[in-house]
């Protein structure tokens, strides 16, 4: 059997397939520098090509790679006390966020994804001020949100970013946010395992054919950020990611 046969239903053309291919390249790069929002900037271009429930479990298959490359080099900044409170109420997040997933329509899920990613570019651009310094109750929160938002949408780790960033400094918030996603992409992966969303053959396929567009927008990115200001690229991906997330509500109510 052909490799195009295993990928079954992407039969999507040289062209679409280029248009998949720059979307991951894009969505690692920002990987790279922020370490998270795959699905940010990924999801409104895939979401063309695939429903969202085929598109959250491709991105956990490659965050699964990504995560793990991201943390072995700073796993000793890792505040431990700050992972094991936050890492049960992501569980649970993420437990819920799967059952929606699975559950919800797709044309409902196409609405809820824009209003969340624009909702978060919004937050992004306009609130400047940060809290200087949260309560650890916070982790309660931040942590359950986190994860119904990593499961259902992809991407939860900017509420992780926010925690972490009260409460430590900016390498230890850095690598515990890198294990914390890992641990999350674990824990996603094993939710889908048991709903048997990996028991085709073709997502699988598809997220191996996917792997080099991932890894060279790693390589991009972790070059990226030691010569540009983060901050600013930042800045201008949250700009495409609104436009993204308008486009996306768009879509729905001309439909």
């Amino acid at each position: 059997m052909s490799v195009m046969e295993l990928l079954g239903a992407w039969s999507w053309g040289a062209g679409g397939w280029a248009v998949v291919g720059l979307a991951i390249a894009m969505a690692y790069i920002v990987f790279g520098i922020a370490g998270f929002g795959t699905a940010l900037v990924a999801g409104p271009i895939l979401i063309l090509f695939m429903p969202l429930s085929k598109i959250v479990p491709l991105l956990v298959l490659l965050d699964f790679v990504a995560a793990f490359g991201n943390l072995l080099p700073s796993r000793r900044d890792v505040a431990k006390p700050e992972l094991l409170r936050l890492l049960p109420c992501m569980a649970v997040g993420c437990t819920l966020g799967v059952i929606f997933l699975l559950n919800l329509k797709s044309d409902l899920l196409l609405l809820l994804m824009g209003l969340f990613i624009s909702a978060y570019a919004v937050y992004s651009l306009w609130v400047k001020v940060r809290p200087a310094q949260l309560s650890a109750a916070w982790a309660v929160p931040m942590g359950t949100v986190g994860g119904l938002f990593g499961a259902l949408f992809g991407s939860g780790g900017f509420l992780y970013a926010i925690y972490l960033n009260s409460r430590l400094p900016k390498e230890a918030a850095r690598a515990t946010q890198s294990a914390l996603i890992s641990c999350s992409t674990v824990v996603r992966l094993g939710l889908f395992v048991i709903a048997g969303v990996y028991a085709e053959l073709p997502l699988l396929m598809l997220a191996l054919c996917l792997l080099p567009a991932m890894a060279l927008g790693l390589w991009i990115g972790r070059r990226l950020t030691m010569k540009l200001s983060r901050e600013a690229f930042v800045r201008l991906v949250t700009w495409l990611v609104l436009a993204s997330g308008v486009a996306l509500i768009v879509r729905y109510f001309s439909t």
